[in-house]
């Protein structure tokens, strides 16, 4: 009982932080590039000539193929390594980016975007785990704020930066730098992750789940395609079909799991997972989340650059206040505010959010076209506050229980259910949004269109905090790394590979 604690003892603080900020970057490199390439779309439809189906096709396809093979993707990792996996997912993701910005035309480029998004699925499961496997219980906290703070970074750090890269033309190449810009981050982040990255996995050998795979890929495309395509499309009946076909098919998913974990214990899906409290509820408060974020950022970002006719700097300028509230706030919830108040601290956090879509629908429909940038930085920092304090502690809820054999198949899932969340939100941006907005709009009518649906949206988003505040009543009062606090877990290097000896210098 005692050698985990004497193999940890070598292994130095600066090698675990050193490889969190490694992660971390990959985490960023994600995240920015989920919403990078929506400021660019007029940039490339024009320099390349791109169609109508591919234009949707370069922001569909990588949103497909990475949430369709998210959670393969963690559980790849929890079976050949998560350091291996993280270091496949990193490299394929920076060779796809050269593609994505070398791309000769719209039909490579939408290839290209298909392959990033499955090596992104490879990579972002791992961040987490790592997370999970390299760091001891009662510092977890803290990590998990600095991952908060990424978040909050990203969330609006993709829509500036892809205006400044594309506004200013780098060396003649319009809007390829948005992708080349992948290139020396990933490269460095690669070596890096060789060196100072432990590697770790499931401690009982498990075999992938191929059946499993199937049904979670064909599932998930099922639902998610119709959701993406289906406004343009018009909503066809197939695409009701499809989504309510994929609903059959998890209950096949869950059927065929319950069996395999009987036969061989290594089912794609951990269902015992849901057995936790914190982790089935957290699941479910993560999905809702993601519905109201992929509501609110479309029809933001919609409203300033369509209804009040900013442009694309102007409009990620105006989030800069969102994004430093976000990443303050995460910082402070889970390193000070849930040791001491526990689950209040998210259900504050959803009020909060809450309290700024309000105070921002209120401002809309007061100043109308009229309103300025700095009219909106103080709803902003509201809404930014509530989503700080709900973002980093709620990762760290829903995996403060997870044994740490699953830490990859449960970070597939947390991934996973958040970009289903963000498709549904999607999808119901053409009824709360576009449902608002007439088909022909002569041009002094599209501002006042485009105002009103985003105030009719708001009410939504406000609606779907409620629900969220209502949900978190079945998160555990406290996170439990907070109530078990120090540190009788196995640290870093207490998940070796099975059939290796502990090492007691980082791989590499």
């Amino acid at each position: 009982m005692t050698t985990p604690t004497a193999l940890s003892a070598p292994s130095p603080d600066r090698t675990r932080w050193l490889a969190l900020a490694i992660v971390m970057t990959a985490a960023f490199m994600d995240l920015v590039d989920v919403t990078i390439v929506n400021i660019a779309i007029p940039s490339i439809q024009r320099n390349e000539h791109a169609s109508v189906g591919q234009i949707q096709w370069i922001t569909a396809g990588y949103a497909l193929a990475f949430a369709a093979g998210l959670i393969t993707g963690g559980r790849l990792g929890d079976i050949h390594g998560r350091k291996r996996l993280f270091l496949v997912g990193i490299g394929g993701f920076t060779l796809a980016s050269a593609l994505c910005g070398f791309a000769a035309n719209p039909e490579m480029l939408v290839a290209s975007r298909f392959l990033q998004g499955g090596m992104a699925a490879l990579m972002v499961p791992q961040v987490l785990s790592i997370v999970h496997a390299t760091f001891p219980a009662h510092e977890r906290g803290k990590v998990f704020g600095l991952f908060g703070a990424i978040v909050g970074l990203g969330a609006v750090s993709g829509p500036l930066l892809g205006a400044l890269l594309t506004e200013w033309n780098l060396f003649g190449l319009e809007w390829r730098p948005i992708f080349l810009i992948n290139l020396p981050v990933g490269v460095l982040a690669w070596l890096l992750g060789r060196r100072f990255i432990t590697e770790s996995r499931a401690p009982k050998a498990l075999k992938l789940d191929l059946v499993g795979v199937a049904l979670v890929t064909l599932g998930l495309l099922m639902l998610l395609y119709p959701l993406t395509r289906g406004r343009e499309l018009g909503w066809p009946l197939w695409g009701y079909v499809s989504m309510a076909g994929a609903f059959v098919v998890f209950a096949g998913l869950v059927a065929y799991e319950r069996r395999k974990a009987a036969r061989d214990g290594s089912p794609l899906v951990e269902l015992s997972l849901f057995r936790v409290k914190s982790f089935a509820a957290g699941i479910a408060v993560q999905t809702v989340f993601g519905v109201a974020l992929g509501i609110f950022f479309l029809v933001w970002t919609l409203y300033m650059q369509i209804g009040l006719g900013w442009s694309p700097l102007r409009a990620g300028l105006t989030g800069v206040p969102f994004s430093l509230a976000v990443s303050t706030a995460a910082g402070l919830s889970v390193q000070q505010l849930v040791p001491r108040f526990g689950r209040k601290v998210l259900q504050t956090g959803a009020l909060v959010m809450g309290a700024g879509v309000l105070l921002y629908l209120w401002e809309a429909d007061r100043y109308g076209l009229a309103i300025a940038s700095w009219q909106m930085a103080l709803p902003l920092v509201v809404m930014g506050l509530g989503m700080g304090l709900i973002v980093a502690p709620l990762t760290d809820a829903v995996l403060s229980e997870v044994p740490r054999e699953h830490a990859g198949s449960a970070s597939g899932l947390i991934n996973t259910v958040q970009q289903m969340g963000n498709a549904l939100g999607l999808g119901l941006v053409s009824v709360v949004f576009f449902g608002r907005i007439g088909d022909r709009l002569a041009p002094a009518e599209v501002g006042p269109a485009f105002a009103g649906a985003f105030r009719h949206a708001l009410w939504y988003v406000a609606g779907i905090m409620g629900v969220i505040f209502l949900l978190m009543c079945a998160l555990p009062r406290r996170p439990a790394q907070h109530v078990e606090g120090a540190g009788e877990e196995t640290p870093v290097t207490a998940v070796p590979s099975p059939e290796r000896e502990p090492e007691p210098q980082p791989a590499g």
